[in-house]
């Protein structure tokens, strides 16, 4: 691997590096000591790393200030499908704030510790922010990528994540699935062009981020379809001098979630603070902090119009007005025998 030459790439190199090996617990927000003190955990998926280290941050500070009280906001970060599958088998957290909405489904289905309306216990479905997929390409896009016709391209590698364990995977599958649906009306060629493009897939990183250090550290095919924040972050620490970013005509609506996770904030005694650090995330503060971290915020008002110019316009669609229900989606696309696993038997 080449040595990077800038203070800021070293440091996401070991960022980055350091996300492929394994979901790993971020350090506690450090405050001050103070009489009472509070510890939450949110389990969240792989590219909000950088974003919840400032959430967590102004959230503790807010705390303190409005009770008294010292919070302690640890985060843990992996692929969001692998992340939900620690919930389900034992981990302590508060709060989820997952990549897909199947994820905390799968969470209240087999635990029962979340209720199954979850989403209509927050505002807005429980989606303080949104975000969609776009493509991050080597510099000059020497494979001329401009649309998602072109990933089934046979000349055109491919990086992207599992979508068995990382929501960034399955928000790039049913993005292609979309365009394509919407583009022909029919559900066979939707699924065969889906399956070009996985033919075109050389590796399938267990996350979102480990797919970013693929293609951007190991230097590995010619597109990334990523999260937006994902390529705006590749972009702004590894220089414009390296990578492009396509955005496509059309893209989906991407549904990050966020939800309390009920039985283990009873057990533990943190339900206050762990209900005021989602209402937290629907604070003017918090939204500018969404839109600086090249999230697409609920309340647009509230970021900075700098931010907010970042984020190109684009046509999205939405896959629940294609193929039903998160529940149809999941079953229909990724649980065993599904989409996913038929091409993959057919040899991706």
């Amino acid at each position: 691997m080449p040595a990077l030459e800038t203070r800021t790439a070293r440091r996401i190199r070991s960022l980055l590096l350091a996300a492929c090996l394994a979901p790993a617990l971020v350090a506690p927000v450090s405050v001050a000591p103070a009489l009472a003190q509070t510890a939450l955990l949110n389990v969240s998926y792989d590219p909000t790393r950088e974003l919840y280290r400032e959430i967590n941050a102004a959230f503790a500070e807010e705390w303190k200030a409005k009770t008294g009280e010292t919070v302690t906001v640890r985060a843990s970060h992996g692929g969001s499908g692998a992340q939900a599958r620690t919930v389900i088998d034992g981990v302590d957290a508060d709060v989820v704030t997952l990549g897909i909405p199947s994820d905390i489904d799968a969470i209240a289905k087999l635990t029962k510790k979340i209720p199954a309306d979850w989403r209509d216990k927050q505002p807005n479905q429980g989606l303080p922010y949104t975000s969609t997929v776009v493509f991050l390409v080597r510099k000059g896009n020497p494979r001329d990528v401009k649309d998602w016709a072109d990933l089934g391209k046979p000349d055109v590698k491919v990086i992207t994540p599992n979508p068995k364990t990382s929501a960034g995977g399955r928000w790039n599958f049913l993005a292609a699935w979309g365009y394509a649906y919407n583009r022909d009306k029919d559900v066979e060629k939707a699924n065969a062009f889906v399956g070009q493009i996985y033919k075109n897939v050389p590796i399938l990183d267990t996350g979102a981020r480990g797919s970013t250090v693929t293609f951007a550290q190991r230097g590995l095919g010619d597109v990334l379809p990523t999260w937006e924040n994902e390529a705006f972050l590749v972009l702004q620490e590894f220089g414009a001098d390296k990578f492009d970013i396509v955005v496509p005509p059309t893209s989906i609506y991407a549904e990050p979630p966020v939800a309390l996770v009920d039985g283990n904030v009873d057990r533990k005694g943190t339900r206050k603070a762990a209900e005021a650090y989602l209402a937290f995330l629907y604070s003017d503060k918090a939204q500018a902090i969404f839109a600086k971290h090249r999230y697409r915020p609920l309340r647009r008002e509230a970021a900075d119009k700098a931010d907010l110019a970042l984020l190109p316009d684009v046509k999205l669609f939405r896959i629940e007005d294609l193929q039903g229900s998160w529940d149809d989606i999941q079953k229909k696309n990724f649980d065993n025998g599904g989409l996913f696993d038929q091409l993959s038997r057919a040899g991706r």
